[in-house]
């Protein structure tokens, strides 16, 4: 069922499909699309402000296109950091200087984003952020070390979270600096190979990067607000989104259950019959928290559930296909790397669901403290 129901939203509706089914193609690689959509004003439809080279989409327009993009087999993006997460948060706490030189780039698709916040040692502990920047001059040198950076190996910027009141502590003396990834010999990026034998995550190392004093948002000492809000920028219209993506999933799975004939067994059939219907119920609750603000709980119960269902749902594709799961679709070498099929790229995949994206563990941690007002759970001193 379509979320949109005005005629209005159904001409922008057919408007996003023809437009897509025009221009996605197998021959553009990552950077040319962005730019692509870009020219086409596609990048920042949720952006409370236009003039930056993008169009502005009500809510509903924005869940259309979402949907449409999902449906289409478009590219996946390589500027969604950018436009959902760095661009909401200037939009809120930049300057107007920063919004004029940052925001352009990214509507443009001329620009690419990563995030600086998880480290070997404050991964889902993001208080505790050791990597420091040291005021020299007009510059920050920032030095340190962030890991499963998403997208690092393309990014042309970072914006990251360091330490600028030497012995602080916690959330206190962070700041949010917007980084140049091209800064040889002062930041070293790492790819990281997964399971799947892809390497979409890096290790990010800085050794005396460079950052402008004015490419700090918010100001010095207002990383920690900064980052927060950021935060909750990062799940919204995409969750709609990203249910078109498991409903194609589910599908596959179900696919392969007619084919091996384990639709016979009625243990497998329950489980396909449950997991449509979570994938429904998912479907509607992120619709009823669509545009909701206030609900300190809302993002976390929506990372409980997909986590747990995708994960679920990987586990389930390699049931229905009994042995022959563990069988590659191509011969086995020791001196090239293993193929996966789409299917098994989704298990292994999966098994990160419920730790990335902020654990399962810290989900519930969040509901317990800021809906439930449990006790906080004690926190070392860094």
């Amino acid at each position: 069922m379509d979320f949109a129901f005005a005629s209005g939203d159904q001409e922008f509706r057919t408007e996003a499909r023809e437009w897509l089914s025009e221009h996605v193609g197998p021959d553009r690689d990552r950077r040319t699309w962005e730019r692509t959509l870009g020219k086409a004003g596609w990048i920042g439809l949720g952006w409370p402000e236009a003039g930056y080279g993008n169009r502005v989409a009500s809510l509903t327009r924005q869940v259309v296109w979402a949907e449409e993009y999902a449906r289409s087999g478009a590219p996946p993006r390589s500027g969604h950091i950018g436009e959902n997460l760095l661009a909401p948060t200037l939009l809120a706490h930049g300057s107007e200087e920063q919004k004029a030189r940052f925001l352009p780039p990214v509507a443009g698709g001329e620009e690419l984003w990563c995030q600086g916040y998880s480290e070997p040692d404050a991964g889902s502990d993001l208080a505790g952020v050791r990597t420091t920047a040291v005021r020299d001059g007009a510059y920050y040198r920032i030095s340190g070390q962030k890991v499963w950076t998403s997208l690092a190996h393309e990014a042309d910027w970072c914006f990251v979270l360091a330490r600028t009141e030497p012995d602080s502590r916690r959330h206190h003396g962070l700041s949010f600096l917007l980084v140049p990834m091209d800064q040889p010999g002062s930041v070293e990026v790492r790819p990281i190979r997964q399971l799947t034998g892809t390497s979409d995550f890096n290790e990010v190392f800085f050794d005396g990067a460079r950052a402008r004093v004015e490419h700090v948002v918010g100001g010095e000492g207002a990383g920690w607000q900064v980052a927060m809000s950021l935060l909750g920028f990062e799940r919204g219209v995409s969750t709609l989104a990203q249910q078109v993506g498991f409903a194609k999933e589910l599908g596959e799975v179900l696919r392969a259950a007619l084919g091996s004939g384990a639709v016979a067994d009625p243990v497998v059939r329950e489980r396909l019959v449950r997991q449509w219907a979570e994938l429904r119920v998912m479907r509607w609750n992120a619709l009823r928290t669509l545009g909701s603000s206030g609900d300190a709980g809302a993002p976390s119960v929506a990372k409980l559930l997909w986590g747990g269902w995708h994960q679920r749902l990987g586990e389930l594709a390699m049931a229905v296909r009994g042995a022959v799961a563990s069988v590659g679709p191509g011969e086995w070498s020791a001196s090239v790397s293993y193929e996966l099929d789409a299917l098994q790229h989704l298990f292994l995949f999966s098994r990160a669901d419920t730790i990335y994206g902020g654990s399962d563990q810290v989900q519930r941690t969040i509901i317990a403290e800021r809906v439930l007002g449990l006790p906080r759970e004690p926190k070392g001193v860094v």
